[in-house]
């Protein structure tokens, strides 16, 4: 089976995922967004396509026009019900591509905590993350697309899972995200970092301690959304 997992930064890439699709069956090709962009065909045909995430917003298209010709790719496949997975800029490229408005929030959220499930998220594949510290990073925030169902929330973030259908989901949070690779992320996020005032030894503290753990909830999640897609 063919993954495609669509990158807009290298270092964000699918992290503890990557094991869990391997295992699955799904042979994975990495694409720079922009650069390496998919075929007409391949948003169409491939198992499964993962939009990862990036520090540009779903609404650059003046700045990176290639972002719109994403965004009509994934209108696309999720009009054909084709697995999709979204994960920070690719939960809210989807949104955009099901017809919600994607917006600066207010705030940078950023930092490991949980999120809060709604009673559809606890009957999802996201029970499998109840209660366990996620990886936040985003100032952007989307509105529930026409047809979506919200999973999951945060105080600061109301809107911070989706499905779709079967076969979508999006998600702003980063489940993917491996705490002993953090570094990358503190290095290449460096500016975002510092002017939203964030400490970076704490937060590679907390990454440390929970790399310790070693907690298998957002493997679990990934398998139980696979599963439903059998």
């Amino acid at each position: 089976m063919s993954c495609i997992a669509l990158q807009h930064l290298a270092f964000e890439d699918l992290g503890r995922f990557a094991n869990v699709l391997t295992r699955a069956g799904h042979a994975i090709d990495y694409r720079q967004a922009g650069p390496s962009a998919l075929s007409a065909d391949e948003w169409r045909h491939a198992d499964l396509v993962v939009v990862l995430g990036g520090p540009i917003g779903a609404y650059d298209t003046a700045t990176y026009p290639w972002l719109a010709e994403e965004i009509a790719g994934l209108r696309e496949r999720l009009a054909l019900q084709r697995p999709t997975l979204g994960l920070c800029l690719g939960a809210q490229l989807m949104a955009r591509a099901l017809g919600a408005r994607v917006y600066p929030s207010g705030h940078t959220e950023i930092g490991w905590a949980p999120v809060d499930l709604s009673a559809a998220g606890q009957a999802s594949c996201l029970a499998a993350l109840d209660g366990e510290p996620v990886l936040h990073w985003h100032g952007d925030t989307f509105d529930l697309p026409p047809g979506a169902e919200l999973l999951a929330s945060t105080a600061r973030t109301p809107h911070q899972a989706f499905s779709h259908g079967r076969h979508a989901l999006a998600l702003q949070f980063h489940p993917e995200a491996d705490p002993t690779r953090i570094e990358p992320w503190l290095i290449g996020h460096h500016h975002e970092l510092a002017a939203a005032g964030i400490d970076i030894p704490a937060l590679r503290a907390r990454s440390a301690e929970l790399a310790k753990v070693r907690s298998d909830a957002a493997t679990r999640m990934l398998v139980a959304w696979l599963d439903q897609l059998a």
